[in-house]
């Protein structure tokens, strides 16, 4: 962890206390009422050093475009000051839904929300930072269903094996499928035979981890065949 000033160090344990209490980053108007700071413009500069040295990631145009930087969510100083805090629910309370996401867009980008659904983030293991809606059949053996609300954790850290959120850097749309990797080469797997697996050479091609499937919310119930 770098080195951070005493202020520094509060603003970012607010963020990720933040985050995991309403699943959504905070606005610099929610930063600086949690803290109880009257100064926006101090606050863009504490996001600027935080940013400097690498703590977070920082989406110009977008009100709750700031992103923890995975290293740092357990880092023990951090995590001892979130503890002490109790920031404020966003105002949009519960999760947001995200339909098709568009590349070129930070994951949470306000054009990619639909709406926000009142579910707690903390009922899932890690807590979920937005809901998905899926969209067709590729993963029906794992019984995620076209139409049901996929709960996902945003994090880059993910094993083979998992069911993840993942994005070509060149393709449109955001997928949900296994991830393996071997060595250069990553597989996406779905579960469907009637689909193949898409196979990325990293040496060529990048591949964005969005996140972590933790839960499914199934919207209408099927009838049995």
């Amino acid at each position: 962890m770098p080195d951070l000033s005493p202020k520094q160090l509060k603003v970012l344990a607010f963020i990720r206390h933040f985050i995991d209490s309403s699943g959504l980053p905070p606005t610099r108007g929610e930063i600086a009422e949690g803290l109880g700071l009257k100064n926006r413009q101090g606050i863009d500069q504490h996001l600027r050093a935080l940013q400097g040295k690498g703590a977070i990631e920082l989406a110009p145009g977008i009100s709750r475009g700031i992103r923890l930087r995975e290293e740092f969510i357990n880092a023990p100083a951090l995590r001892a000051r979130a503890s002490t805090l109790r920031p404020k629910r966003a105002t949009s309370s519960g999760l947001p839904l995200l339909g098709r996401i568009a590349a070129g867009a930070p994951i949470l980008a306000a054009s990619h929300i639909e709406e926000h659904v009142a579910v707690d983030a903390s009922l899932f293991r890690p807590h979920a930072s937005f809901l998905l809606r899926v969209h067709g059949d590729s993963m029906k053996d794992a019984d995620i269903q076209d139409g049901d609300l996929l709960a996902v954790h945003q994090t880059t850290q993910v094993r083979s094996g998992q069911i993840v959120v993942a994005r070509l850097v060149d393709d449109d749309t955001a997928t949900v499928k296994y991830f393996r990797r071997e060595g250069h080469t990553v597989w996406l797997e779905p579960a469907n035979d009637a689909y193949r697996p898409i196979e990325i050479d990293l040496r060529h091609q990048d591949v964005s981890i969005e996140g972590l499937a933790v839960g499914v919310i199934r919207t209408a119930l099927r009838r049995p065949r």
